[in-house]
């Protein structure tokens, strides 16, 4: 490469850095906006509250017993088959069992709350 080609890429170089350093600026004024955003719904999930009425029994069944029946699978290799023979040991029926299972994951996805004391439960059990 001639000495004459290089210094043409470098002038080039030279006049794309305004540029090149203005969308770095943007990029690193979005990641921290980003890390903001990330920040505060790690707050909110570590401090949120169940609304009204989300911590209700489904079926029979409050979220401490849910917990512990889902706990229960791990002594079956965490099989979900197992499911209703593990809350069969808890007393909860079948039927009632695949109402509370639905109603509880539904629960847990809708409000950080009880996904937060679900986690809790499930920690200490």
């Amino acid at each position: 490469m001639s000495m004459f080609k290089q210094f043409g890429d470098m002038a080039k170089m030279v006049k794309a850095a305004p540029g090149l350093i203005d969308q770095a600026d943007a990029l690193a004024v979005q990641s921290e906006a980003y890390r903001a955003r990330m920040d505060a719904q790690a707050v909110h999930a570590m401090t949120a509250q169940p609304a009204p009425g989300n911590l209700d029994p489904i079926a029979g069944v409050d979220l401490d017993r849910y917990a512990r029946i889902m706990k229960g699978i791990a002594a079956y290799q965490y099989d979900e088959a197992k499911l209703p023979v593990v809350a069969g040991m808890f007393g909860v029926g079948a039927s009632e069992w695949a109402e509370a299972q639905a109603g509880w994951g539904a629960r847990i996805q809708a409000d950080r709350g009880v996904g937060r004391r679900f986690n809790e439960i499930y920690s200490a059990v």
